[in-house]
């Protein structure tokens, strides 16, 4: 939906919490999953679409009329497309995902012509004079990496990239940019890195109309995870000019001591939580997964702190010692997102259906509340 005119800001949730591995699958989660969300928070007002398209459905939207038909339907419905997550390019759903959501990464051929795609459906499903944003996996996972040069690849790939969506931007009109996507783990883990890779390999690439195709997609659970500040990095970006692409909002988990136990229940076998713990010295050490750290803490429990790299709601109660990590997006964050930090922000819980009592709950009632949530902060 549009929260404000100016500066724009469009609110979603991301559709990647609904199965979508088939063209039937995406129709049920736009037209009965996401159409119960609208009916919810935005019954009169247009509500934005943030999709999640595999590559195993896209093939289903090769044919021009097939993708208007598409389009014609989401605006009938009240809805309009804003943005696409195209970090999975797999299986996302139903089977063991973990590190299987990285690849293939951007050294491959194959992610590359994936995300030239996406950037192809958007320019068609976009609503004249919105910009549409596409996120992407921070270039690879870390495991297998040795040297700077093993990402040339990468780099080559992702300048391709940034000048289609430039020539896209020219020709049809189309403001369409890309986020890489910080994430424990991988090559971008921390803001550092990102800025780095953006500044060192990418932008001497470009020229300079393309430099802004190509930005950050700040999940907030993924920084938190990584104890760095989401408002310390909305500020460098607008301090050296970088462009965030679109905001994950969402929510880690945060465990002290006490809720060691209860964090038992989230360790769950699809996802990959990475997981790091902040020592009373202030020293903050990572594990790949909640199970190694689990392992780790069996010994030495003398943590403050340790954050889970699974996706809850911003509204999650927790129990004692254990809580979502909401409460660290301070007025600071609000105030940044309000004055144009972004023009996209997308409610990401994909983590919903993994839950513990997962079952025995309705997602869109979950959906609404983080939409609730979000909307009481913005105002």
């Amino acid at each position: 939906m549009k929260v404000q005119g100016q500066p724009p800001l469009h609110l979603t949730y991301g559709l990647n919490v609904h199965p979508t591995e088939t063209w039937p699958e995406l129709q049920a989660a736009v037209f009965e999953r996401a159409a119960a969300v609208k009916a919810r928070v935005a019954p009169d007002r247009p509500f934005g679409l943030g999709l999640r398209i595999g590559r195993a459905v896209a093939g289903s939207l090769n044919d021009l009329e097939l993708r208007t038909a598409f389009r014609r339907r989401i605006e009938a419905a009240g809805m309009y497309v804003f943005t696409i997550n195209g970090f999975p390019y797999g299986r996302f759903h139903g089977a063991r995902v973990k590190e299987q959501v990285y690849t293939p990464d951007w050294r491959t051929p194959e992610r590359l012509a994936y995300t030239l795609y996406l950037a192809g459906l958007l320019a068609d499903l976009l609503p004249e004079g919105v910009s549409g944003s596409i996120s992407t996996l921070p270039v690879s996972y870390r495991s297998g990496i040795s040297d700077p040069s093993d990402l040339d690849p990468a780099v080559r790939h992702l300048a391709q990239v940034a000048t289609h969506l430039d020539r896209l931007g020219q020709q049809r009109g189309r403001d369409i940019h890309l986020g890489l996507e910080p994430e424990p783990g991988c090559v971008l883990e921390k803001s550092d890195e990102f800025f780095a890779f953006l500044r060192d390999r990418l932008w001497p690439r470009l020229p300079e109309s393309a430099r802004s195709r190509l930005g950050l997609c700040l999940d907030v659970c993924h920084a938190l995870v990584a104890y760095e500040n989401p408002a310390d990095i909305l500020r460098r970006c607008h301090k050296e000019g970088v462009r965030v692409s679109k905001i994950q909002i969402s929510a880690a988990l945060e465990a002290t001591p006490e809720g060691l136990a209860a964090l038992k229940e989230f360790n769950e076998p699809v996802y990959l939580h990475q997981t790091s713990a902040r020592g009373r010295d202030g020293h903050v050490e990572s594990w790949r997964d909640l199970p190694d750290a689990l392992t780790a803490w069996r010994d030495r429990p003398d943590f403050k702190s340790a954050r889970v790299h699974f996706h809850v709601p911003m509204h999650f109660e927790g129990r004692p010692g254990l809580r979502s990590t909401a409460f660290l997006l301070d007025r600071d964050f609000f105030a940044a997102v309000r004055n144009g930090a972004t023009e996209h922000l997308e409610i990401e819980t994909y983590s919903l259906p993994v839950m513990p009592g997962a079952s025995h709950c309705d997602p869109s009632d979950s959906i609404a509340a983080e939409y609730e949530w979000v909307l009481d902060r913005l105002v």
